[in-house]
């Protein structure tokens, strides 16, 4: 790659090889993109050209370099704990996708309902539902989004309705627009 400055993070061509042949022998998706993205990175092509390759983002591709650079491949292992999956066992996931369509958010919450008319699941009612039934809150918002997928949900993106909203006056409003 020409016409670039010198870097500091440079990969010998025995390290590219290296991680080139732990790209193809990886099953995981994630794995292979730090594999291939530090390899990139360290070959010489250009941060933007990396980021358009991978997906992934500069600050990412920063880490997983410093990464590779302390501890090799396996700084680039991933070393989530995960776990936030197992607080809810296959039957208590079966059971709360059962109340989950039996209950809507009003009938148990009433007009503390995530949304105004309390019809559709969100993760705030469902963090609510979780904690009262069994017991259990999880850390990240993204594990309730991921328990709604596991009870066979799919993900919505509501509409926006502001609370300031007065709606017999939008209901007035509407109808003196259409008298003209």
């Amino acid at each position: 790659m020409g016409g670039m400055t010198h870097r500091s993070f440079e990969l010998t061509n025995a390290a590219a090889r290296t991680l080139l042949a732990a790209y193809h022998n990886a099953r995981d998706g994630a794995h292979r993109t730090r594999l291939q993205a530090v390899r990139l990175y360290g070959i010489g092509y250009q941060v933007s050209q990396i980021v358009e390759i991978t997906g992934c983002a500069r600050s990412s591709l920063m880490e997983w370099c410093a990464a590779y650079g302390a501890n090799g491949i396996a700084g680039l292992a991933d070393h989530r704990r995960g776990g936030n999956s197992a607080k809810l066992s296959p039957g208590q996931i079966a059971d709360l996708s059962g109340k989950l369509r039996l209950y809507s958010p009003r009938s148990l919450f009433g007009p503390q309902a995530a949304t105004p008319d309390g019809l559709a699941w969100t993760v705030a009612d469902l963090r609510c539902a979780v904690q009262e039934w069994y017991s259990v809150r999880y850390a990240s918002p993204t594990s309730y989004t991921t328990l709604f997928a596991r009870c066979g949900f799919s993900y919505h993106r509501p509409a926006q309705v502001f609370k300031s909203r007065k709606e017999v006056a939008v209901a007035d409003f509407e109808a003196q627009i259409e008298k003209n």
